[in-house]
């Protein structure tokens, strides 16, 4: 009798008996079989983040735009309820490499030539499609990203013309209102002359919300032409951050829905 009791004791504190399936929306976590329940079960919306290794100032760790994205896309699917995130591409252009230009003359700044990015994008949602995915939404947190994402989308949607898959692309996630965005923070006492395009008090405040280890704190300095930073990021603040994000993910599962359904009209 007292061995079972043993027995039981020391399979309880090994662990669980019996594994469960986890609660996320992240593809990656989840086995074959669990994705392929969950697209049965109607989860057939999949969000591709796009994010970007680049240098972001000497304050923000290069993985800024992965971090932010997969964060925000995490929000998007769970509000959305019939949503998962695929891995999110760390790889996208960030400018030339002989001679380097853009992003790339800044040590650590990984980048891909842009037909390489657009294929990969291709191939993620041809996959994606493949096991039962019915709407593909391409979510980009960095400009680069852009162009590529527009022209998959265009390609694809014309190519699946006669399919039920569609392919959505979100410029406005990126940046949808930068006036409004600008006024918000405007409003919390941020100067004018303080907001910028890369590294800045909107970017770093983004980055404090959602992922605040990779900021550092000591090393905020404005922008002086050679450091990474447009902009002045010092009084960057995590609730400057978090207002920013429920504007754009509000906005942006607003648009979502409104794309699927366009996109089912005859």
């Amino acid at each position: 009798m007292y061995s079972h009791i043993f027995l039981a004791a020391a399979l309880c504190l090994s662990g669980p008996v019996l594994a469960q399936t986890p609660d996320t929306v992240f593809l990656e976590q989840l086995t074959w079989d669990e994705a392929r329940d969950a697209i049965a079960g109607g989860k057939t919306t999949i969000i591709i983040p796009t994010g970007g290794t680049e240098q972001n100032g000497p304050h923000m760790a290069l993985g800024k735009h992965n971090a932010r994205v997969a964060a925000n896309a995490n929000t998007i699917a769970r509000r959305l309820g019939n949503a998962l995130v695929a891995p999110t591409m760390a790889y996208v252009p960030e400018g030339g490499v002989e001679p380097p230009t853009g992003h790339m003359r800044y040590t650590g700044t990984i980048t891909l030539p842009d037909p390489v990015y657009r294929q990969v994008l291709e191939y993620a949602a041809r996959s994606l499609k493949l096991h039962g995915f019915k709407d593909i939404v391409f979510l980009g947190d960095s400009g680069g990203n852009q162009p590529g994402q527009m022209a998959v989308a265009a390609t694809l949607n014309a190519e699946w013309a006669g399919a039920d898959v569609r392919v959505h692309n979100f410029f406005n996630y990126y940046r949808g209102d930068v006036e409004g965005d600008a006024a918000l923070m405007m409003q919390r006492g941020i100067r004018k002359d303080e907001i910028g395009d890369h590294a800045d008090v909107r970017d770093t405040s983004l980055l404090l919300a959602t992922a605040p280890g990779l900021v550092r704190m000591n090393k905020l300095q404005p922008g002086d032409g050679k450091n990474g930073v447009v902009g002045d990021p010092r009084r960057a603040s995590a609730e400057i951050g978090r207002a920013l994000i429920e504007k754009t993910v509000t906005r942006t599962v607003a648009e979502i829905r409104a794309s699927i359904v366009s996109a089912r009209k005859p």
